[in-house]
């Protein structure tokens, strides 16, 4: 009889559960004439990482209105929204806000003219070319969604506008501020980043890592400079960087296990200034991902000992020695956790279907939201989501020719982004209120 009864609970809650989904999505379709114009407007006006005073100041004004507690100006430029229903878990959702130095050539209606300089000094085109403006987007979205379904769920619920995530930093700067001192410190983070490869309207999960570490490299590679005709009288550091660059491909390949991803790259090498002249320095820049802090180790050592060696063999005096330079903060792997990755699957099926939510493999690049939850992982779980913004006929027909389509960080990603929008919002909305569960 026990059973029976469970079974029986289990199933009405399924049935209230899709019936509630049902209604929240009904209410996205209504709302999306309004969302797309935000979204727009988000797009048109970019801002850099540190410099997002207009988008920020969007993001708060709708939380106000939706009647969260907001303060401002958390980490420079980052928004808090708090949100009390009564007892029961605090659930923290973020989206990140800034733009990228990116020059447009989408071609949308609505592109991005926006310039400015960024804080490496460098001025240029802004874009959102890694769909934060649809992150925000959905953002207000949930926050309106969730406070006028306040009779579903019970506890806390804190969103947060984060800065500057492409440069690593914003989560950092956030923290620093007192993000879990002077707010709700949550049981769960959510957030959910869109994704050029799953098809629109899908969602991926993943757990355990699912983004890589993230290490910028600067490496100073000195020599002997001299007359181009007198090589002998000069130790090359053209010669010598050109080595330790070949040299680096061996951590991956013959010092790193095969079951540990690892990412070498040299993304930068600049040396020289006339055609017979051998300079006395060269500069490389180069970037680093990994998931595990031991294979992170095992890089960064590894470049450093590579280095030293290829000058030792070159003949490099001790004073001329490499000098490399590692960049922090750096970014580290962002874990999701499994329980709550395996706890939310079920709940993104019943609000999506089926059929709209993918399991997904871990990939490379880098993000900063799972700082948040390594300040404390064993009492705050975490999980980020993909979500699908491309047409699965694009996705199909590339695949039949052969053709590589633009993804994120691209000039000419352009998402599909109501369907971005639409089914961020409604993930976020599922996973909130089955965390933060009525009664």
């Amino acid at each position: 009889m026990k059973n029976l009864l469970l079974a029986a609970s289990a199933t009405l809650s399924l049935i209230a559960t899709t019936a509630r989904a049902d209604d929240i999505a009904a209410q996205i379709r209504a709302d999306m004439p309004g969302l797309m114009a935000t979204y727009r407007d988000l797009h048109q006006n970019p801002e850099l990482s540190f410099q997002e005073v207009r988008s920020a100041a969007i993001l708060a004004t709708a939380a106000r209105k939706a009647g969260f507690e907001v303060t401002e100006k958390v980490g420079k430029t980052g928004v808090v929204a708090v949100l009390r229903n009564g007892p029961g878990p605090t659930v923290l959702i973020r989206a990140d806000m800034d733009g990228l130095p990116v020059v447009e050539q989408t071609g949308l209606p609505f592109a991005s003219k926006a310039r400015g300089v960024s804080t490496a000094g460098v001025e240029s085109g802004i874009m959102h070319a890694c769909g934060h403006d649809t992150h925000m987007t959905a953002w207000i979205e949930t926050a309106r969604l969730l406070a006028s379904h306040r009779k579903d769920w019970q506890g806390t619920l804190v969103m947060i506008g984060q800065p500057a995530e492409e440069i690593n930093s914003g989560a950092d700067a956030m923290l620093a501020d007192g993000l879990l001192t002077r707010f709700p410190k949550p049981d769960y983070t959510i957030a959910f980043h869109d994704s050029a490869s799953l098809p629109s309207g899908t969602v991926g999960v993943r757990a355990g890592f699912a983004l890589a570490n993230v290490d910028m490299i600067d490496l100073t590679v000195k020599g002997l400079g001299g007359h181009g005709a007198y090589p002998q009288l000069t130790k090359d550091p053209i010669v010598l960087a050109s080595a330790i660059v070949m040299r680096l491909q061996t951590l991956v390949s013959r010092e790193n296990s095969p079951f540990d991803p690892a990412v070498v790259t040299v993304g930068a090498f600049h040396a020289g200034a006339k055609h017979n002249i051998i300079s006395d320095e060269a500069h490389l820049q180069l970037t680093v991902r990994s998931y595990s802090d031991a294979s992170r180790k095992l890089l960064v050592d590894g470049i450093a000992r590579i280095a030293k060696g290829e000058a030792i063999a070159a003949g490099v005096p001790e004073d001329r020695m490499p000098v490399m330079v590692v960049n922090e903060p750096h970014g580290h792997a962002l874990w999701n956790t499994p329980a709550l990755a395996e706890k939310m699957r079920p709940v993104l099926e019943a609000s999506l279907g089926n059929d709209r939510v993918r399991e997904v493999g871990p990939e490379m690049a880098g993000e900063d939201f799972g700082e948040i939850a390594r300040t404390d992982p064993e009492n705050i779980q975490s999980l980020m989501l993909w979500v699908g913004g491309r047409s699965a006929e694009q996705i199909d027909s590339a695949a039949k020719e052969g053709k590589v389509l633009p993804g994120l960080h691209s000039p000419f990603w352009a998402p599909e982004a109501d369907k971005v929008i639409a089914t961020g919002a409604q993930a976020l909305v599922a996973q909130a209120m089955a965390l933060m569960p009525k009664g």
